[in-house]
């Protein structure tokens, strides 16, 4: 059965985008997932297609409506359908490796993209929708983001990516950033392949790459070693 996504947005043109080329996008076309990109406004009411309203109790901007959105999703995720409701927020949780393999392995998502200033909170309780942010800063809406944790995941689907072991090694995958590559030339403008790489020796290798990256962790990311069982 293939990974189904279904996108709720107010501008359905930006996808597939990038999803469309590469890993994604063959996997696209043979079919180990499925893409739909939903109009919200579809589901407005009156003529003008309305999606949005002045923020109760004042501010500046718009806000979504919980109207228009509720009708939307229930279109889109009828009761029964197993696929967990994500609204891509800077205020949610942040999106993690973990979380992306996690997603990887059920039958899908539903992903709501906000817009304006955000929205209406009571279509995010009423429906269950999870927060979740690609990183600490703001874009102009969620489709971004979405594209982002859709390709994170897509990846990851069996059969996407040539070599099933590929994305082991990666940065995160064991609480770690990745270690250094390397390949030909073997000098490039008086820079060498460090020469453990061209030993032979895969225990030393394996030795290497993991120091690589437990030093590279402890320079721009200590925050990751803090949670890590098997670093000090």
């Amino acid at each position: 059965m293939s990974f189904s996504a279904s996108v709720l947005t107010l501008y359905p043109e930006m996808f597939p985008g990038a999803l469309g080329l590469s890993l994604a996008g063959r996997a696209l076309e043979t079919g180990t997932w499925e893409l739909d990109a939903i109009q919200i406004r579809d589901f407005a009411s009156d003529r003008h297609r309305t999606v949005d309203d002045t923020p109760a109790g004042g501010g500046a901007g718009m806000v979504m409506r919980a109207d228009v959105l509720a009708k939307a999703i229930d279109h889109t995720s009828p009761p029964g359908d197993p696929r967990p409701r994500l609204l891509m927020s800077p205020r949610g949780k942040p999106l993690t490796q973990s979380r992306v393999r996690e997603l990887a392995a059920g039958p899908g998502v539903v992903i709501v993209c906000g817009r304006f200033e955000g929205v209406d909170q009571r279509v995010i309780d009423a429906r269950g929708l999870e927060e979740v942010s690609v990183g600490d800063f703001i874009l102009s809406g969620g489709e971004p983001a979405a594209l982002v944790l859709l390709d994170a995941v897509v990846r990851l689907l069996p059969g996407v990516m040539g070599n099933a072991v590929s994305g082991d090694e990666e940065s995160f995958e064991n609480g770690l950033l990745e270690h250094p590559h390397y390949t030909r030339p073997q000098e490039f403008e008086d820079r060498q392949i460090p020469e453990v790489l061209t030993s032979g020796n895969h225990k030393k290798i394996a030795a290497w790459r993991r120091a690589e990256s437990e030093r590279l962790t402890r320079e721009r990311r200590p925050d990751l070693l803090a949670a890590h069982p098997l670093v000090k």
